[in-house]
């Protein structure tokens, strides 16, 4: 499923560089890596982006597109486990990235839907934790205010409005921005070492380089594995003239995202840990929510995005490991990618030329806290406990039980198998072992997709890499004709 972005842009092809060598090359043509090749060139660096698909392709065109410090009711949960000083670096960085968009759109005269406005948490539930999240982002110098007043079409229990931020169309700046930039696309990395990138394109070299990929594809050094795990949401794009006065972000665990973009209304929510979603359904909640709040709305699209989410929730930004100099890394950006892009751009840059960046520690890759290695215990079990259900667990379902447009892990022929039949009755038989560290699969019915619940490689139900960190599709075990009520013949 495509999303509005992605329709509504037009289509961009980067022109291909003749040059294999750079000062630096970035991996991953998102907003990130875009935004930071841009610095890098504009301060006269020589710099080229490699990208595996292309320009905008991955998790830039499926985002909400907001422009915002406000991350959810984060700050009073930053002040607690880091203290004032550096809760206040993450809140300034976050409000200077919304001025250097500005600026960046006002000088290029970029064309990409930028507004104004204001940005609301919201909870249906709670109060406490609104009226204390208004307190510490306003003492940390952001423009907050607490009320129970929204243009919502529901009555909400609580709410923290923050003035002045943004939201954009993320593809038409983003190609206005890479227009310029030397970008070898459909350029998969296979294997980097010290300065040298082994690609099916061929090999390149570069002095410094930086992982903007999304999820950091090389499982050493480093270790990004055991730090990250990403979850998945759900957006739908609905045709109203509904007057919503800002962007909203519901704080419920089942609390829903809502913006306008020219005369439609996303609406966006129903998250999950990738790979923890076998009953499906999430679709099915925004659009009885776009029924219910806008009954004279109509559905125009669905899409889906993915996100990386870090031990304590705030991105590693900067050196990829302290055994390699030369690489630098941005990622986990959680929800928030558009803000977090521009912040690692800004960051990544300063570094490379060497300039004092005040936000560095706050984002290093290298810091320490305890509620991260609390939180790194129990990613290491759940990973544990996917790879013991992968190597040492028998399926209950077997084969012949798949209904049309049915899929999960079945047994076949005494073995176990992905598998999934569509309403033809073709069935596409996968290996139910991640390539990337061998965890179990899991079915995702919501889009027919195979997913790593360890740490977020999905596949097509051909087997068919979609995203990182895996770096190959699964193994394909065939498709059959069945008959007879489901046996193969």
């Amino acid at each position: 499923m495509r999303s509005i972005w992605s329709i509504t842009a037009n289509h961009f092809k980067a022109e291909k560089p003749k040059e294999k060598k750079a000062e630096v090359i970035v991996i991953g043509a998102g907003m990130a890596g875009v935004l930071t090749a841009y610095f890098l060139k504009q301060a006269g660096i020589s710099v080229m982006i490699l990208e595996a698909n292309g320009v905008g392709s991955g998790q830039t065109k499926n985002t909400t597109a907001k422009i915002t410090a406000q991350h959810g009711a984060i700050y009073h949960k930053l002040i607690e486990n880091f203290g004032w000083e550096k809760a206040r670096q993450y809140a300034d960085a976050n409000r200077i990235a919304l001025d250097q968009y500005k600026r960046l759109i006002k000088d290029l005269s970029i064309e990409c839907d930028f507004e104004i406005m204001p940005s609301y948490l919201y909870s249906l539930k709670e109060e406490e934790i609104l009226e204390k999240e208004a307190i510490c982002s306003r003492n940390l110098g952001l423009d907050t205010s607490y009320t129970t007043k929204t243009t919502l079409p529901f009555t909400v229990k609580s709410a923290v409005k923050m003035e002045r931020q943004a939201q954009f169309h993320p593809l038409r700046f983003l190609y206005a921005l890479a227009d310029n930039l030397p970008v070898y696309e459909h350029t998969k990395v296979i294997k980097i070492k010290d300065k040298k990138i082994w690609t099916d394109q061929g090999e390149f070299y570069g002095d410094k380089i930086i992982f903007t990929s999304h999820y950091p594809f090389l499982n050493f050094p480093g270790l990004y594995f055991t730090k990250i795990h990403q979850e998945r949401s759900y957006l739908s794009a609905w045709k109203t003239d509904y007057p919503l006065d800002g962007m909203y972000y519901g704080i419920d665990k089942d609390g829903l995202s809502f913006r306008r973009f020219q005369n439609m209304l996303l609406i966006g929510g129903a998250s999950h840990r990738t790979g923890e979603n076998t009953s499906g359904g999430n679709y099915d909640r925004l659009k009885q929510a776009g029924k219910i709040y806008f009954p004279t709305s109509s559905l125009q699209m669905l899409w889906s995005a993915q996100d990386c989410i870090t031990l304590d929730e705030i991105p590693y930004i900067g050196k990829y490991s302290r055994l390699y100099s030369n690489w630098y890394v941005a990622t986990g950006f959680k929800k928030w990618g558009m803000s977090f892009s521009m912040i690692a751009a800004r960051l990544l840059s300063d570094q490379i030329m060497g300039v004092p960046n005040p936000y560095a520690s706050i984002f290093s890759p290298q810091r320490f806290s305890l509620k991260a290695e609390k939180e790194k215990i129990k990613e290491g079990c759940y990973s544990i406990k996917n790879l013991w259900k992968e190597f040492m667990t028998v399926p209950k379902n077997v084969f012949e039980s798949l209904a049309p447009g049915q899929g999960g892990v079945v047994r076949y022929q005494g073995k176990k198998v992905g598998a999934f039949k569509d309403k033809n009755g073709k069935v596409y038989l996968v290996s139910t072992k991640c390539p990337h560290l061998g965890c179990q699969l899991a079915w995702n019915p919501e889009e027919l997709t195979w997913d790593c619940p360890c740490h977020g490689s999905r596949f097509d139900y051909k087997g068919n890499l979609l995203n990182n960190p895996s770096k190959k599709s699964i193994s394909w075990r065939g498709e059959k004709e069945l008959i007879n009520g489901g046996k193969d013949r």
